[in-house]
């Protein structure tokens, strides 16, 4: 396709080409287009919401405010309710925290690794509802 009909297909699904799309040079807009429809838009096995909460997770810790609006409209549009925003925020500072702390204190990566799959185990045999 050429770029008038990438552009117009991208009215046609977005309502209207985003200027960052305008910016991606010919040889690259097919291929980027088609990867946004593929990644940002289409069924996959995990569903959208989902996708866009972990999008979200991830705009909040690399600190990025494009990609932090971009996944919350994104959440929202899929269906995400405010509270599951909040919480995939809360569990994405949680999640950074923690990994802060335990590389900064240069925790034995073969040791931590060995407990948490004794954990995961202990738990997996002994939580019925975990089953």
């Amino acid at each position: 396709m050429n770029r008038e009909q990438i552009y117009k297909e991208m009215e046609h699904t977005l309502g209207l080409v985003p200027s960052f799309f305008k910016m991606i040079p010919d040889s690259s807009l097919e291929a980027e287009w088609e990867l946004f429809k593929s990644i940002e838009l289409s069924e996959s096995k995990i569903p959208n919401k989902y996708r866009e909460l972990i999008g979200l997770g991830i705009a909040g810790a690399t600190k990025c405010q494009y990609c932090a609006l971009y996944h919350t409209e994104a959440a929202r549009l899929f269906g995400a309710s405010e509270e599951e925003i909040e919480e995939a925020m809360h569990y994405a500072k949680f999640t950074s925290g923690w990994s802060t702390y335990i590389n900064g204190l240069q925790i034995n990566f073969e040791q931590f690794k060995n407990e948490i799959l004794r954990i995961c185990e202990y738990v997996h045999a002994n939580q019925p509802v975990l089953k």
